[in-house]
């Protein structure tokens, strides 16, 4: 751990804007990679990126269950910047023995069964994105759950052994979207249709008036469960 990165990082973070940071980083440091799950948080970055430099590495995890509107989002953030993301999938020997050991939707009967899926499906994928990586842009925000509310905007990742940068993490919703508005980055349309947080098709639900953001996710479970294992302390 780079002790002495992290310091000069939460400097510049403290002294600067989300944008400013972004820029610094990429221009100043190689092995760089921002993970994306093509929701709105995420898309902000990705045109942060972008408009510094499109040969930034910029992936996203493809489980194999994704809404088809996810998949339109990336065909249009492709094409609106000139670039192709990086996807990542799961390997298909891991998919298969899930399905033999715990079925289709095994994931429903239990938060083990549940984590299995997301091992596969999400952690595997994401170690292997990112390797060689020293410095993991995430697009994380403290309001999006109680298990994210404890995170700093730097800090070092000992799951993953990278410095981890999360530069929207004091940002509120409408931050978020006034920033689409002004800057007509694309975004999937579901969050249109009550997902304000959007992950796999099975795992995913609207919300009612009233629930919190993340009420959506694994709604079967309990709010301090709702983590896939990509962010867990």
């Amino acid at each position: 751990m780079d002790k002495k990165l992290i310091e000069n990082f939460e400097l510049f973070f403290s002294e600067s804007n989300t944008s400013n940071l972004i820029k610094y980083i990429i221009k100043n440091h190689k092995n760089v990679a921002f993970s994306s799950s093509l929701g709105a948080e995420d898309q902000v970055i990705t045109d942060m990126i972008l408009k510094v430099d499109k040969k930034t590495k910029v992936f996203t995890l493809d489980t194999g269950r994704l809404h088809s509107e996810t998949y339109k989002v990336l065909d249009e953030t492709n094409l609106k910047y000139g670039v192709k993301l990086e996807v990542y999938f799961p390997k298909f020997e891991s998919v298969e023995n899930l399905y033999k050991t715990q079925g289709v939707n095994g994931h429903f009967e239990s938060i083990e069964n549940r984590k299995n899926c997301c091992n596969i499906r999400k952690i595997e994928p994401l170690k292997r994105a990112l390797e060689g990586v020293d410095i993991w842009i995430t697009g994380l925000r403290a309001s999006q759950s109680v298990t994210r509310n404890s995170m700093k905007a730097i800090e070092w990742d000992e799951n993953f052994k990278v410095i981890k940068i999360n530069p929207l993490l004091n940002w509120s919703e409408d931050d978020v979207w006034d920033y689409i508005k002004e800057n007509k980055v694309p975004y999937n349309k579901l969050h249109d249709l009550g997902y304000p947080s959007i992950g796999c098709e099975p795992c995913t639900r609207a919300i009612k008036d009233g629930e919190d953001i993340r009420a959506g996710r694994w709604w079967w479970e309990n709010p301090e469960h709702k983590e896939c294992g990509l962010h867990k302390k």
